[in-house]
């Protein structure tokens, strides 16, 4: 199929803006004009967007309520017969379709297509007084880069874009759970920014539109904030569910790689693996991540694919145990920026004071070294494939597109080098592995960024969730609960940089920008300890709140 034949109505000879206008002209049409924001709202809405739709009068009571609910809750009430799969669906459906209009966080929108789906489980549910799976009539919303049958789906670029006709695993999975479609959510040019850009827009953070909502997974982070979505699902490679989460306000778990399905999501670099991706979900609570993940792992993803690790989630009772929880508070090359350094002091303060728990200083290991390897992992072949993918498309590389490809880290390999750089990764991950021991935690609480979400445009630093992709580190992002005061997070004295990238980091810091933004922090843990990261994270989250 042509590229012109993919995306219909665009000329090979027009411009990059062109076909950027007629996609985003596409989507506006899908949506339902009696759900269209009023102008005034749109032509100059305030810096936080969380509460309009509960205020613009295009959702009912009924509606809003649902929309306040957990996917738990969602999936509760579904099963005892007090809310119908249709009535989710809708609700949450006609709350996207609001999200969208303020931030720019979808790439596809078939409400009806969810609601023939859903009136075939609550049909089921009718007959048989049962529900199909765990996740009867949930709701989910689903990252660009996931084929989902019938709607349109990218791998990061013009070139590769197209509306699937099947879905990969974890979609088939989800379904097979009882799990209903009804939106695709926008991610970055090449799936590779820890923002959202694209041919649909640059998605907005909810809690201040002057602010980043992450990325890749950026559009539904946006949607879940907005309550657009109760659960979605992203893919996270270098932060890129835990980043976006944490930006937003939301909870996100990158599980360990190849526990969780990854095949058949549309992709440009198959067969590179020097870092191995992971699928996990966005959402509002911290029960939704076990949910997900008890759910998925449950449908055993390895008898479908072969490279899936038949790897169950074991969460532990941390009732009999006290758990050791390091702290880190910087990882020795960027400091983060006073609201996150806040946060830390605050956890650190309360875990201290908990008997639950043992508290140590984590002393970070060589992560610039770490976050080099990686980055030269991620492009083995110099960007060479993402040059050509833009050039076949007419698509204009975005400025953080040619940061995440550009020298020194990126560099075109051979054979030879390509062992090399393996072996120097495997080297370290030996060598984190005997540190990690040698500080005897059993999880470490750490920012998932370098301060809250950042300015358009600037987020060039990824080490504080990348750092665990290389290692593969299982990490779940939680809300604290606070927000960036520009009263109070101000430098108490001028600071010394550690690095160039931190000397960066402080020249972005203005308190004023920064308003109102989610303060979130990262508990990480050793591979495959996917379940103790949960447990972890309810204890620590629950001290935090007490």
């Amino acid at each position: 199929m042509s590229f012109k034949e993919k995306i219909k109505g665009i000329g090979g000879n027009a411009s990059y803006e062109a076909k950027a206008r007629v996609l985003r002209e596409q989507l506006e049409a899908k949506l339902p004009a009696g759900l269209k924001l009023p102008s005034a709202i749109l032509e100059d809405p305030p810096l936080d967007i969380t509460r309009i739709a509960e205020t613009c009068g295009l959702l009912t009571v009924q509606e809003l309520a649902i929309t306040e609910l957990d996917a738990t809750a969602v999936c509760q009430k579904i099963a005892a017969g007090e809310l119908t799969a249709v009535e989710a669906v809708t609700a949450f459906g006609k709350r996207a379709a609001i999200a969208h209009q303020l931030t720019a966080c979808l790439m596809d929108f078939f409400l009806d297509e969810g609601i023939k789906q859903a009136q075939q489980l609550d049909e089921y549910f009718h007959k048989e007084g049962k529900v199909i799976g765990p996740l009867h009539g949930l709701p989910i919303s689903v990252k660009g880069h996931y084929a989902l049958k019938g709607t349109v789906g990218c791998g990061g670029f013009l070139v590769n874009m197209e509306t699937s006709t099947e879905d990969c695993d974890m979609t088939s999975i989800l379904r097979s759970l009882g799990a209903v479609f009804y939106v695709k959510t926008n991610q970055p040019q090449s799936v590779m920014h820890l923002e959202s850009k694209s041919s649909y827009g640059r998605v907005l953070n909810p809690h201040n539109t002057n602010l980043t909502a992450g990325g890749s997974s950026g559009g539904e982070s946006a949607l879940v904030a907005m309550k657009g979505s109760c659960m979605g699902i992203g893919t996270d490679g270098g932060g890129s569910i835990r980043c976006p989460s944490a930006h937003c306000g939301i909870y996100g778990i990158r599980p360990s790689s190849r526990t969780t399905p990854t095949h058949g999501n549309l992709w440009y670099q198959h067969g590179q693996d020097g870092v191995f991706p992971s699928t996990g979900p966005m959402c509002r609570s911290a029960r939704d991540m076990r949910l997900f993940l008890e759910a998925v792992l449950g449908a055993n993803p390895s008898l479908r694919d072969p490279d899936a690790l038949p790897i169950p989630l074991k969460v532990p009772d941390l009732t009999q145990k006290k758990l050791r929880v390091g702290i880190m508070m910087h990882d020795g090359v960027v400091m983060p920026h006073p609201p996150t350094m806040r946060a830390l002091n605050l956890v650190k303060e309360k875990l201290e004071a908990s008997s639950e728990v043992e508290v140590v200083d984590y002393i970070p290991y060589d992560h610039d070294r770490g976050y080099s390897l990686i980055r030269e992992l991620y492009y083995e072949d110099g960007g060479a494939t993402v040059r050509h993918l833009l050039e076949e498309g007419g698509e204009d590389m975005h400025p953080l597109t040619e940061w995440v490809i550009s020298p020194p880290h990126v560099k075109n390999h051979d054979a030879a080098q390509i062992w090399k750089l393996r072996d120097q990764r495997d080297d370290y991950r030996r060598e984190y592995s005997d540190h990690w021991w040698s500080q005897n935690v059993d999880v470490v609480v750490c920012p998932p960024f370098q301060g809250t979400a950042s300015p358009h445009d600037t987020t060039k630093y990824w080490s504080y969730t990348a750092i665990w992709n290389l290692l593969d580190y299982p990490g779940a992002v939680f809300p604290t609960g606070l927000v960036a005061d520009p009263t109070v997070d101000i430098y108490q004295e001028s600071p010394r940089p550690m690095s160039a990238a931190d000397e960066y980091n402080i020249s972005l810091y203005d308190a004023a920008i920064f308003k109102r933004a989610p303060v979130s922090l990262q508990t990480v843990s050793r591979r495959f300890n996917d379940g103790l990261v949960l447990a972890a994270q309810d204890v620590i989250e629950r001290i935090l709140q007490s």
